[in-house]
């Protein structure tokens, strides 16, 4: 489980094929406080760490998660956001983020509105996802309100802080990013579609 408050941005090292899987390794401040068997949300997706060296540590992706996240567009030099699985009793500072990715999705557009940045994506809707004006939603791990919602298309604002410490600072027009929808919305569409077959 995890917030959607990212701790640190990492450096990608090294990328190794093995088979369908991919071994992905990470250079980061947060390395020397992780253990083997640890969880960490790499850009919104749940990775079990496997290796650790120095100031590095190493996750595996498998085939199913590859498909459906931005981590197989990954190369070495990139910055990905991270964030540590959430302690009990800790505060909540983002929303309920679990690092299942729903699906990707464009970035569209990226404005600049005196000292914030408004970014825009399109995703697929047949996937029956959905934002609400106001909802939560999880951008490469990243807890955000969504402002301008439409059916496959939403905004969210990026204060500066979020624009400097999360790899937001790299995004372009086409960038792929990762969606986690609000826990809550998941379980109303479903209810919903499943009332539509009965």
């Amino acid at each position: 489980m995890f917030t959607g408050i990212i701790e640190d941005i990492g450096v990608i090292t090294n990328l190794k094929k093995e088979l369908d899987n991919l071994h992905i390794t990470v250079k980061s401040s947060i390395t020397s406080e992780l253990k083997i068997d640890q969880s960490v949300a790499h850009n919104g997706v749940c990775l079990t760490v496997v290796n650790i060296n120095k100031d590095e540590y190493t996750v595996t992706a498998i085939k199913e998660t590859l498909n459906k996240t931005n981590l197989n567009t990954l190369n070495i030099g990139n910055k990905i956001n991270l964030e540590r699985a959430m302690k009990l009793g800790d505060r909540l500072d983002g929303h309920i983020v679990q690092g299942h990715v729903d699906q990707t999705a464009t970035c569209e557009s990226i404005e600049e509105a005196n000292g914030s940045h408004i970014f825009t994506f399109s995703y697929d809707s047949s996937l029956n996802n959905i934002t609400i004006e106001k909802g939560s939603i999880t951008v490469n791990g990243v807890s955000l309100t969504v402002v301008n919602s439409k059916r496959n298309l939403f905004s969210v604002a990026i204060i500066p802080y979020t624009y400097k410490h999360t790899n937001f600072n790299t995004f372009k027009i086409g960038s792929t990013v990762n969606l986690e929808f609000d826990v809550l919305g998941k379980y109303v569409s479903r209810l919903v579609n499943l009332n539509q077959l009965t």
